[in-house]
């Protein structure tokens, strides 16, 4: 028969193995405890003589096959079996001390991490998140980036195919809701979602760790971090940028920003996710332009940067220089399968820029195709 044991996640690493095999050997002494009690208890009653259940439509234990069962086995058993279950509950980490360990992990050396979230609607294989991870191989010295990359995945799937694609991936749970489908444009299901993902970033903010988030629907071309202001705390894209990155009159777009974690960002992002309850059925980003303007950012003392297009540009306002472009997003945009179109499009376009001579380089000769089916 098979014993009984904890069951090992699907892709456990080596890792994994050694801090299971650690645990083991914490709780070693109270687990041979058990066992000792279920063998002693064993042996007493065999010297006793064997107590039998007879078989019968009303015991619980009934068997099947095997004729009637011995109160000595029932016992054992079902001490080792408790052992066994006391352990697996004992290594078992909750969600905060798993995104700690894997935050760790994707950490640079300042502590700043690459968050992305995916849902089952985006991680179908030939899907948007390869053509996300495949900007990163193909932009110009970003594929170090992936290593700094965690993906937040929202249920099963998601996580099941990151797991298969890339190194770090951390499971979102949201108790009673289902992320999965495809969530339409400010539909409960895409509010829900979206609240969810501030909620989490100021989680991350707690923990000490900087981020860089990007919607998976962004083509990672050049690495922003030399793009960023120094003195920003919170640093985002916008759909429309007025060319002052101190005017808090642009368009931001929730979909990329830079967050250091501090004090001052953690409480906006605390301020941020309570503004949804003062104005119901908005997303995170029409939210973040009412408050914007709130005397509470002052009051903290929050620097806020909005970011030029001309690096961090999208369909919305596309960034014109193939020479400095860090990021483009499919925004100003709705449909996965008008989104996945134009992204391939942005691809192709790249790649005929990297395949360029250096002279038609620097003359700018490059132009997108996009938006093409984002009209």
């Amino acid at each position: 028969m098979k014993s009984p044991g904890c069951g090992a996640a699907a892709g456990a690493t080596a890792a994994d193995a050694r801090r299971e095999f650690g645990v083991l050997r914490r709780y070693h002494k109270p687990l041979i405890f058990l066992i000792a009690v279920g063998l002693s208890l064993t042996l007493i009653y065999r010297a006793a003589g064997p107590a039998i259940i007879p078989a019968g439509a009303g015991n619980p234990f009934n068997r099947t096959a095997g004729g009637p069962l011995d109160v000595v086995d029932l016992v054992s058993s079902s001490i080792f079996s408790f052992a066994i279950s006391i352990l697996c509950i004992s290594h078992q980490e909750n969600e905060g001390e798993r995104l700690g360990r894997i935050l760790k992990a994707a950490a640079m050396e300042d502590n700043t991490v690459i968050l992305t979230t995916l849902n089952a609607a985006w991680a179908s294989e030939n899907s948007i998140v390869d053509v996300f991870l495949e900007s990163f191989r193909l932009g110009n010295g970003t594929r170090w980036l992936l290593d700094h990359l965690v993906i937040v995945a929202f249920d099963k799937k998601a996580y099941t195919r990151c797991v298969a694609v890339h190194t770090h991936c951390f499971a979102l749970s949201t108790e009673g809701v289902d992320f999965s489908g495809e969530e339409e444009f400010m539909s409960d299901g895409y509010l829900k979602m979206m609240w969810r993902r501030i909620d989490f970033l100021r989680l991350v903010l707690e923990k000490g760790h900087n981020f860089i988030f990007t919607d998976t629907d962004i083509m990672w071309f050049r690495n922003p971090l030399p793009r960023f202001f120094l003195d920003g705390d919170f640093q985002i894209a916008c759909d429309q940028f007025n060319g002052n990155p101190f005017d808090r009159n642009n368009r931001p777009n929730g979909g990329f920003n830079y967050v250091k974690s501090n004090n001052r960002t953690i409480s906006f992002y605390k301020f941020w996710y309570l503004s949804r309850e003062k104005h119901p059925r908005y997303h995170d980003q029409d939210v973040l332009n009412m408050i914007k303007f709130d005397p509470l950012i002052e009051q903290i003392g929050l620097q806020m940067r909005f970011l030029s297009t001309a690096y961090f540009g999208g369909l919305c306002q596309p960034s014109r220089d193939f020479n400095v472009v860090c990021t483009m997003h499919a925004n100003c945009c709705i449909g996965l399968h008008r989104k996945m179109d134009d992204l391939r499009v942005m691809l192709e376009d790249w790649k005929r820029y990297m395949a360029m001579p250096p002279a038609q380089k620097i003359s700018n000769k490059a132009s997108w195709s996009v938006p093409k089916n984002c009209r």
